[in-house]
């Protein structure tokens, strides 16, 4: 399916964030004052160096942590509470860096399952999902595999079919190739590019970042700047 071409001067970003900024300590500025709009379409890459807070950008977004100070607007709708995240969480995908936080359950169909049934969502049509997200991505025939005897690169195709299965209308995707061998990573690459959905992705894998995002964005020193 094509990408829809964003239109910045009309299409109301359905991720921004206004002067956000975040703290682990006291003394430790890990985001200062960041500003950053995601419009439909969009596929943007965010680099930056290691630690310097691009995972808690991305969990901001959809409430795991709290800015100290900013606004997160989501959808349109200013987000503070546990509440407003609720609906942030259906709508937005999040892939984890670690594929280690995200599976939980003992067989890869079961894991892959878990969020389109949490979404209510028939068991017919789950089942026809999970098949086809395998599918795509490589996995066909793992329904039955046990997570723990995966490797760290079937485990991190495993942790993205999930994220995929629960059809998210925007992907925010923290380091997806990492742990892939290069012809993986490459399919993994080619099947993000053909999804409709808007996308923020964080990689040290500039490379890859070029053949698929449409801008790039550095967090660096606390601040988001434009490349």
């Amino acid at each position: 399916m094509d990408t829809p071409t964003p239109s910045h001067s009309v299409q109301t970003p359905l991720i921004r964030l206004e002067e956000v900024c975040f703290a682990y300590d006291p003394g430790r500025m890990v985001l200062n004052q960041c500003h950053l709009s995601l419009r439909p379409g969009e596929r943007v890459g965010l680099v930056g160096p290691t630690g310097g807070g691009k995972t808690t950008l991305l969990h901001l977004i959809v409430g795991l942590l709290r800015p100290t100070a900013g606004r997160v607007e989501i959808f349109g709708k200013p987000r503070t509470k546990e509440a407003d995240f609720l609906e942030v969480r259906r709508r937005v995908g999040l892939l984890f860096q670690d594929a280690d936080d995200q599976l939980f359950f003992p067989t890869v169909a079961e894991d892959v399952a878990f969020g389109p049934l949490n979404l209510g969502k028939p068991e017919e049509e789950v089942r026809r999902l999970v098949r086809e997200t395998l599918a795509e991505l490589g996995l066909a025939g793992y329904e039955n595999r046990i997570i723990y005897r995966l490797s760290g690169g079937e485990k991190r195709l495993a942790a993205l079919a999930g994220v995929l299965a629960m059809q998210p209308e925007v992907l925010l995707l923290d380091e997806p190739f990492a742990g892939l061998d290069e012809k993986t990573a490459q399919r993994v690459l080619d099947i993000l590019a053909r999804l409709p959905q808007t996308m923020l992705l964080v990689s040290h894998h500039r490379d890859w970042l070029r053949q698929i995002a449409t801008r790039t964005v550095r967090l660096q020193d606390g601040k988001l700047r434009e490349e």
